[in-house]
Protein backbone atom coordinates (compact mmCIF):
# COMPACT_ATOMS: atom_id res chain seq x y z
CA UNK A 1 0.00 0.00 0.00
CA UNK A 2 1.39 3.40 -0.91
CA UNK A 3 1.43 5.54 1.94
CA UNK A 4 -0.61 8.91 2.08
CA UNK A 5 1.24 11.95 1.87
CA UNK A 6 0.36 13.62 5.21
CA UNK A 7 1.52 9.99 6.55
CA UNK A 8 4.76 9.95 4.79
CA UNK A 9 5.61 13.51 6.08
CA UNK A 10 4.80 12.29 9.60
CA UNK A 11 7.50 9.41 9.52
CA UNK A 12 9.70 10.98 7.11
CA UNK A 13 13.09 11.03 8.14
CA UNK A 14 13.46 14.52 5.80
CA UNK A 15 10.48 16.27 5.92
CA UNK A 16 12.10 19.41 4.98
CA UNK A 17 13.98 17.94 2.18
CA UNK A 18 10.09 15.94 1.11
CA UNK A 19 8.41 18.86 1.49
CA UNK A 20 10.79 21.02 -1.11
CA UNK A 21 10.91 18.04 -3.42
CA UNK A 22 6.99 17.77 -3.22
CA UNK A 23 6.95 21.80 -4.30
CA UNK A 24 9.36 21.67 -7.03
CA UNK A 25 8.24 18.21 -8.68
CA UNK A 26 6.17 18.62 -12.09
CA UNK A 27 3.04 17.09 -12.73
CA UNK A 28 3.00 13.79 -14.08
CA UNK A 29 1.65 15.52 -17.58
CA UNK A 30 5.46 16.80 -17.63
CA UNK A 31 6.75 13.88 -15.93
CA UNK A 32 5.19 12.03 -19.15
CA UNK A 33 6.79 14.68 -21.91
CA UNK A 34 10.13 13.98 -19.78
CA UNK A 35 9.82 10.27 -20.16
CA UNK A 36 9.22 10.80 -23.60
CA UNK A 37 12.26 12.84 -24.56
CA UNK A 38 14.50 10.52 -22.69
CA UNK A 39 12.93 7.71 -24.44
CA UNK A 40 13.86 9.31 -27.66
CA UNK A 41 17.72 9.33 -26.46
CA UNK A 42 17.51 5.77 -25.97
CA UNK A 43 17.99 5.36 -29.83
CA UNK A 44 21.34 5.10 -31.21
CA UNK A 45 20.15 6.68 -34.85
CA UNK A 46 18.53 9.48 -32.96
CA UNK A 47 21.04 10.39 -31.25
CA UNK A 48 23.31 10.10 -33.91
CA UNK A 49 21.37 12.77 -35.82
CA UNK A 50 20.97 15.21 -32.43
CA UNK A 51 25.22 14.68 -32.37
CA UNK A 52 25.38 15.83 -36.13
CA UNK A 53 23.15 18.75 -36.07
CA UNK A 54 25.34 20.11 -33.02
CA UNK A 55 27.42 21.37 -36.12
CA UNK A 56 24.65 22.44 -38.06
CA UNK A 57 21.98 22.43 -40.16
CA UNK A 58 22.04 18.71 -42.41
CA UNK A 59 19.80 17.41 -44.85
CA UNK A 60 18.35 13.82 -44.78
CA UNK A 61 20.87 12.83 -47.15
CA UNK A 62 23.60 13.79 -45.51
CA UNK A 63 22.81 12.70 -42.23
CA UNK A 64 22.05 8.96 -44.45
CA UNK A 65 25.50 9.43 -45.30
CA UNK A 66 27.03 10.25 -42.06
CA UNK A 67 25.20 7.62 -40.05
CA UNK A 68 25.19 4.92 -43.09
CA UNK A 69 21.28 4.36 -42.46
CA UNK A 70 18.95 5.01 -45.01
CA UNK A 71 17.06 8.04 -46.00
CA UNK A 72 13.63 6.82 -45.07
CA UNK A 73 14.73 6.03 -42.06
CA UNK A 74 16.72 9.23 -40.95
CA UNK A 75 13.39 10.58 -42.20
CA UNK A 76 11.06 8.65 -39.73
CA UNK A 77 13.64 9.35 -36.82
CA UNK A 78 13.95 12.70 -37.53
CA UNK A 79 9.52 12.46 -37.13
CA UNK A 80 9.97 11.86 -34.14
CA UNK A 81 12.60 14.06 -32.69
CA UNK A 82 10.55 16.79 -34.65
CA UNK A 83 7.34 15.92 -32.44
CA UNK A 84 9.23 16.03 -29.04
CA UNK A 85 10.50 19.85 -30.13
CA UNK A 86 14.13 18.52 -30.57
CA UNK A 87 14.78 19.01 -34.23
CA UNK A 88 13.51 22.10 -36.38
CA UNK A 89 12.95 21.64 -39.93
CA UNK A 90 13.80 24.46 -42.72
CA UNK A 91 12.17 24.47 -46.02
CA UNK A 92 14.09 25.57 -48.79
CA UNK A 93 12.75 24.81 -52.35
CA UNK A 94 12.53 20.87 -52.54
CA UNK A 95 15.10 20.28 -49.61
CA UNK A 96 14.56 20.51 -46.10
CA UNK A 97 17.40 20.98 -44.05
CA UNK A 98 16.99 20.11 -40.15
CA UNK A 99 18.90 21.71 -37.36
CA UNK A 100 18.69 21.72 -33.22
CA UNK A 101 15.73 22.90 -32.00
CA UNK A 102 16.94 25.63 -29.53
CA UNK A 103 20.46 25.57 -27.09
CA UNK A 104 18.32 23.62 -24.66
CA UNK A 105 19.22 20.18 -27.16
CA UNK A 106 22.56 21.45 -27.09
CA UNK A 107 23.33 21.66 -23.56
CA UNK A 108 21.20 17.95 -22.93
CA UNK A 109 23.35 16.41 -25.16
CA UNK A 110 27.45 18.02 -24.34
CA UNK A 111 26.15 17.48 -20.75
CA UNK A 112 25.37 13.65 -21.41
CA UNK A 113 28.31 13.13 -23.13
CA UNK A 114 30.43 15.20 -20.81
CA UNK A 115 28.95 12.93 -18.39
CA UNK A 116 29.77 9.39 -20.09
CA UNK A 117 33.69 10.79 -20.95
CA UNK A 118 33.95 12.27 -17.90
CA UNK A 119 32.51 8.36 -16.10
CA UNK A 120 34.88 6.56 -18.48
CA UNK A 121 37.99 8.57 -18.10
CA UNK A 122 37.08 7.70 -13.86
CA UNK A 123 36.44 4.17 -14.72
CA UNK A 124 39.64 3.79 -17.13
CA UNK A 125 41.61 5.50 -14.28
CA UNK A 126 40.56 3.00 -11.52
CA UNK A 127 41.29 -0.08 -13.15
CA UNK A 128 44.73 1.30 -14.40
CA UNK A 129 45.28 1.98 -10.79
CA UNK A 130 43.57 -0.03 -8.57
CA UNK A 131 43.88 0.23 -4.64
Amino acid sequence: MTPSRSDAKEHCLHPQRLEEALEKTPPEEIRQELTRMFRALGDSTRVGILLALREGEMRVRDLSILLEVSESAISHQLRILRDLYMVHPRREGQIVFYSLRDHHVLQILNTGLEHFLHEKDQRCESEANPS
